[in-house]
């Protein structure tokens, strides 16, 4: 009696097995389905992802060989195929920007720009489009492109690049003879400026010229009598 009442049970689990597969077995395959498929999806996106980085690793690598042979129109030329091949790769931010300064070193005033432009405007980090931001502000302060410039410095947006923004704009009210405006950003700068940068000084110096005192250890390294 006891094994026709086990067998009782289980034909009645058995029962019920079939039952719920059949009411949401469906449910239960399409699930799993997509689950596969949503992980064969990730794993083809990540080696395609490493894939191209491999491959604009490998052409980063050649633009800097011929930016050490300073050959501008070469530089121009693998920047090129880099940005059109692997736009959204870290390396083509950073070849536009090792581009720019080849290109201004060789005083190709109008490329450098373009390299800068392409890098803030479409660089897949924060980082690169802030730097090229602050390049580009300087491009902007030598050409007397002070509106330009502004904007570019108000564009910047990440807390680590503040000190660079308030120093590159104090530049900039000097240049339009607004000396107390540009001592205000000078000394935001400095305060903000970790003491271990060499940068420092030189914003020092600044403040020195627009008649405010820097501290004794600064003056000293500057050659100034504190």
């Amino acid at each position: 009696m006891a094994t026709q009442h086990l067998d009782l049970d289980e034909q009645e689990q058995l029962d019920q097995l079939k039952a719920f597969w059949k009411q949401y077995g469906n449910f239960i395959t399409w699930g799993l389905t997509l689950v596969l498929v949503a992980y064969a999806a990730w794993s083809g996106w990540t080696w395609w992802q490493r894939e191209q980085a491999t491959k604009a690793s490998a052409m980063y690598d050649e633009l800097d060989r011929v930016a050490q042979l300073a050959d501008a129109d070469k530089v121009a030329a693998v920047l090129r195929d880099l940005k059109d091949r692997f736009p959204r790769t870290s390396y083509a931010a950073q070849g536009a920007l090792l581009a720019a300064k080849v290109q201004l070193d060789k005083g190709q005033l109008d490329a450098a720009r373009a390299s800068l432009a392409w890098a803030a405007e479409n660089a897949s980090e924060d980082e690169y489009r802030d730097i090229a931001r602050l390049r580009m502000a300087g491009l902007q302060l030598d050409a007397k492109q002070y509106d330009e410039a502004a904007k570019s410095l108000d564009a910047v947006k990440a807390s680590g690049f503040a000190a660079l923004v308030a120093d590159r704009r104090g530049d900039l009210l000097v240049l339009q003879a607004k000396p107390d405006l540009a001592r205000a950003e000078y000394q935001k700068a400095y305060d903000a400026m970790d003491k271990a940068q060499e940068y420092r000084r030189l914003i020092g110096v600044k403040l020195g010229k627009l008649g405010v005192a820097v501290p004794d250890e600064d003056a000293r390294a500057n050659g100034v009598a504190p």
